[in-house]
């Protein structure tokens, strides 16, 4: 199992992994969560997945097993910002405007963290392993590039998987039913972990 954190610059270095992760999304998204998302060829994308993005995956022989994206919320392209701070603008159709107590946060010490996955078919035996090497690495490469502080609108189980890893996590906004799963808006502090 490797864990590689993709970016325009490097996926080139990396085969399918882009594209497969893609495809990770269409499935988890579109195929499992019936979403209406943008899609092609089977593979789910949006406006946010610019080179402004990162993209950490857990992969193990080409197939995805895990999956998030990282962009900054200082990041625009067109009228797009990212994802949290579009829903509150009322930009989004498919999430409630109300998802933040405060306004959103346009920071470049604040990344976004969207479209977090573990796909259906891991086995129970390494779910928890996948799990912790996509936290692991996605607090690593948001590091890298200067964040303290992580945010994002996630599923509320996460919130234990956070607890067991070490990290602080406190809740941003009210809790929300999203393709008939808790939602809520976290941010993810950082500052804890670094060194």
């Amino acid at each position: 199992m490797q864990t590689t954190t993709l970016s325009f610059d490097n996926m080139h270095n990396h085969g399918q992994l882009f594209a497969n992760m893609l495809r990770a999304r269409h499935s988890t998204f579109i195929e499992r969560k019936n979403w209406d998302l943008p899609n092609t060829e089977g593979m789910e994308f949006d406006q946010y997945d610019t080179p402004q993005s990162r993209w950490v995956c857990v992969h193990e022989m080409g197939k995805v097993l895990a999956g998030v994206r990282l962009t900054p919320t200082h990041a625009k392209c067109g009228v797009y910002s990212y994802m949290v701070r579009d829903a509150q603008r009322g930009l989004l159709d498919t999430i409630p405007s109300n998802l933040l107590y405060d306004d959103a946060p346009i920071e470049p010490h604040i990344w976004d963290a969207s479209r977090i996955f573990v796909a259906k078919d891991v086995p129970t035996t390494i779910r928890r392993r996948v799990q912790m090497s996509l936290m692991s690495e996605m607090v690593g490469a948001a590091r890298a590039h200067g964040a303290t502080i992580l945010l994002g609108l996630l599923p509320t189980p996460v919130q234990r998987l956070g607890t067991r890893v070490g990290i602080d996590m406190e809740a941003g906004g009210p809790l929300l039913q999203i393709g008939g799963v808790d939602h809520r808006c976290f941010f993810v502090s950082m500052a804890t972990k670094m060194h």
